[in-house]
């Protein structure tokens, strides 16, 4: 698989990542044993860059990730994240961002990963009690100790980003992009670029929507998270259904299912943006690798353009909005 760079600093990784989070909480349950093959295999395939966080099952998920990669951990290009703070019953605890709190995060994270250093380290969400100067100046720390090589933010706005990079190099923002998430084109593209910093795209698949493997609520898990989402509720989802059909019209012309068509329009925004889909499966893992290799020609990302317009979909990314863009 292709190369790109994040950042200034110039942190290479795939052109296509791996979103972990789903094989251990929010997506309904999961095969532990597959999703450890499921990395295995993305490895195998030449993707390299693994995203994970702290948060996710919660904490399971660093160790699965740290279990999958053990014997082969000069092949990974390794992301984590630390911010959204839960407790070990799985409960909401808020966001910090506080030094003492982000060196605490670091080391479970190290211990659980079951390595020396992380390659990529996110501030999950920013925490509006704590000057961001305080977390980044934490957080570069941690590089100056070699427990870290590079830092970023997810979900920041764009005047937090202004003042972390200020603080410390920052090698990547990570915030939900894809067809239906295009918010990030006025005003976030543009300042990352400006300031050389990366852009990482969760979300590429619209959650798994822009798959068009589910048709109704009841296509979803029972104890899937996305059952409360804004954008597959009742009038938002039966809207979106119809931008999706007309992306799976323009993905049958081309010869690709609808997912592959949606991360190569991502892929196609430029060579500073990396799509890390996520999946618990290794027949959509293979699918998703698939897509690095679709070429879209200006008519058809003009084609996609009109078909999925900024802002034509219908709902809010979450039922509660005040935690990102902070």
């Amino acid at each position: 698989m292709d190369k790109k760079t994040l950042g200034a600093a110039g942190l290479e990784v795939s052109a296509e990542g791996l979103g972990c989070m789903g094989m251990s909480e929010f997506y309904g349950s999961a095969d532990q044993v597959e999703a450890k093959e499921v990395i295995g295999r993305a490895l195998d395939l030449g993707v390299d860059f693994i995203d994970t966080a702290d948060m996710y099952g919660p904490f399971t998920n660093e160790k699965l990730v740290g279990e999958a990669i053990a014997g082969r951990r000069d092949k990974v290009v390794l992301a984590t994240k630390f911010g959204n703070s839960r407790g070990e019953n799985g409960e909401f605890l808020g966001v910090r961002g506080d030094p003492g709190y982000v060196r605490e995060c670091c080391e479970a994270s190290l211990r659980r990963l079951g390595v020396e250093r992380i390659d990529l380290y996110y501030q999950h969400r920013v925490d509006p009690k704590v000057p961001i100067e305080e977390t980044v100046g934490a957080m570069a720390e941690l590089v100056e100790q070699g427990k870290v090589a590079h830092l970023g933010l997810s979900e920041a706005a764009p005047e937090t980003i202004r003042r972390a990079a200020a603080t410390h190099p920052i090698a990547a923002l990570q915030t939900e992009y894809s067809l239906w998430s295009r918010d990030p084109e006025d005003e976030i593209l543009p300042l990352v670029r400006e300031l050389g910093i990366g852009f990482v795209a969760y979300s590429p698949l619209g959650r798994g929507f822009l798959t068009g493997r589910f048709r109704t609520l009841d296509d979803l898990p029972e104890d899937d998270y996305r059952r409360h989402s804004p954008r597959f509720q009742g009038e938002n989802f039966d809207r979106n259904l119809e931008l999706l059909a007309k992306v799976e019209q323009i993905a049958a012309e081309k010869g690709v299912t609808a997912g592959q068509l949606a991360l190569a329009w991502v892929m196609a925004q430029g060579d500073d943006v990396v799509p890390i889909p996520g999946t618990k499966h290794r027949d959509y893992l293979e699918q998703n690798i698939a897509a690095a290799e679709v070429e879209l020609s200006a008519e058809e990302l003009r084609q996609i353009d009109e078909a999925a317009p900024h802002g034509s979909t219908a709902g809010e990314r979450y039922a509660d909005m005040s935690t990102v863009n902070r």
